[in-house]
């Protein structure tokens, strides 16, 4: 039960009046902030009235009892007079908001904390929020039957976010179209490692419990948030100009490391084809089979179940640091921006080392008897249960397909290295895409690859 509920009848008739917005004394001038952004899938991710610019994270867990500790400064931006504003969180227990050091009301509904600042906040302006929390994190489950969240494992845990994970263990503005920089810190026993995002700043045993220090200096969506708990192999290398790759690997998988030795070749290859590594370093999480049902493009370090780590799917996570983790989809909708992109890189790089040609591989899904690829166009998933489903991926990467064969490889390469670059750090949607492809290639008619190929239904007549 939140602190709030518990307050005498006056005082929660007038919080029931802020949360609102209603004015009790005169001097109310804002408004809430909405509880949503209105995503077509996932309507209650995020929240309006403010853009988060940074968040500094201080977890700390212990294993045997499954308890976090949180303490969560979030610094924003008013985008409109606020009176109140919602944060996405999930289950855990608040012990105290605070918002400009001044102690604040708050409510639980959900996975809605609205907060009420003791002042109103203007547009424009920049507060910095702190939420003090505690508990079991959950373990959430997705619309299509995946779990992300917080995973427990046989000596620890592994935070997954996409799609709206990450409030399971930290307060937030929980859609991807609110990106920010983030500082995670996590204590946890000694003998233990914690490995998240980005470099590590600091590690400092005392007590019996050693702090790990992670700081991402690019923006980042919520849903690539990561942290792992547990036992692993730390492995420092350097990529392409010396850039940083840091590999964490359970020791039970040690295997692994065979296919992790190719990261600096293929962030070169990858480069050649998209342009400029877009952060400030890489690498990879690798855990016991089971302990993820999936892999995971985490910014920086993609974490990837043992069972499920192949050269393929290291250049298809790989990839989405170029596609989705720096150019991120303003709503769900929009993921086959992350997977259509990310499955093409897979269709390249197999061209490029001896396997199919992109353009073969195009035809064998045409002419094959996999009806599931044409369930649904691209651009248009049905529904929240079905944005990671084969036509988000394959006839994502098709369209881009039909695009090479439209403009030829030349003019192709500069229409999806410019795309990186154009919305680096950025958020796009499918008609932004639209709309580059056809300003790059401005003698060619797409009219048909979008009707037919992004947003048709069924399987087009021609391939």
């Amino acid at each position: 039960m939140s602190r709030s509920a518990r307050l005498v009848p006056a005082a929660a008739a007038l919080l029931a009046l802020a949360v609102t917005g209603t004015a009790c004394d005169g001097g109310v001038h804002g408004t809430p902030g909405g509880s949503g952004v209105r995503d077509p899938y996932f309507p209650k991710a995020g929240n309006g009235g403010y853009d988060v610019t940074h968040y500094a994270l201080t977890l700390d867990y212990t294993p045997g009892t499954r308890h976090l500790t949180g303490k969560a400064v979030i610094t924003a931006r008013a985008t409109k007079d606020l009176s109140a504003f919602d944060l996405d969180l999930s289950g855990l227990d608040v012990d105290s908001v605070t918002v400009e050091g001044k102690r604040a009301r708050w409510n639980r509904a959900g996975q809605e904390l609205t907060v009420r600042p003791h002042d109103d906040l203007d547009q424009g302006e920049t507060f910095r929020t702190t939420v003090r929390y505690a508990g079991t994190p959950k373990t959430l489950t997705d619309p299509d039957g995946s779990e992300e969240g917080w995973l427990p494992t046989a000596d620890g845990a592994l935070a997954l976010g996409e799609p709206v994970g990450s409030m399971a263990w930290f307060p937030g503005n929980n859609h991807p179209s609110d990106k920010a920089t983030y500082d995670i810190t996590v204590t946890v026993p000694k003998g233990l490692q914690a490995v998240s995002n980005g470099e590590l700043t600091s590690q400092r045993t005392k007590g019996g419990r050693t702090t790990f220090a992670w700081h991402s200096a690019q923006p980042m969506a919520g849903y690539l948030a990561v942290v792992a708990i547990g036992h692993y192999d730390i492995t420092h290398t350097t990529g392409p100009h010396g850039l940083p790759v840091l590999t964490a690997v359970d020791p039970t998988q040690a295997e692994a490391g065979k296919v992790l030795a190719k990261i600096p070749d293929i962030i070169d290859w990858e480069e050649t084809n998209f342009g400029p590594y877009p952060f400030s370093s890489t690498g990879a999480i690798v855990d016991r089979p089971g302990d993820a049902g999936y892999a995971l493009e985490t910014q920086t370090r993609p974490v990837f179940p043992a069972d499920q780590l192949d050269t393929s799917t290291l250049v298809h996570e790989l990839a989405h640091q170029w596609y989705g983790d720096s150019v991120t989809p303003k709503s769900w909708r929009d993921m086959w921006l992350n997977e259509g992109f990310a499955t093409y890189a897979e269709w390249l790089y197999a061209e490029d080392h001896g396997g199919k040609s992109a353009q073969q591989t195009f035809t064998d899904l045409y002419e094959g008897d996999d009806e599931d690829i044409w369930a649904f166009p691209p651009a248009k998933p049905s529904g929240a249960a079905h944005i990671s489903d084969s036509p988000v991926y394959q006839r994502g990467a098709m369209v881009l397909q039909k695009i090479r064969q439209k403009v030829g490889d030349d003019t192709f390469y500069d229409i999806i290295q410019g795309w990186a670059a154009a919305h680096r750090y950025g958020t796009v949607d499918t008609a932004d895409f639209t709309a580059y492809v056809e300003k790059k290639a401005p003698d060619k008619d797409f009219g048909e690859i979008w009707k037919d190929w992004l947003y048709g239904n069924g399987k087009p007549d021609h391939p």
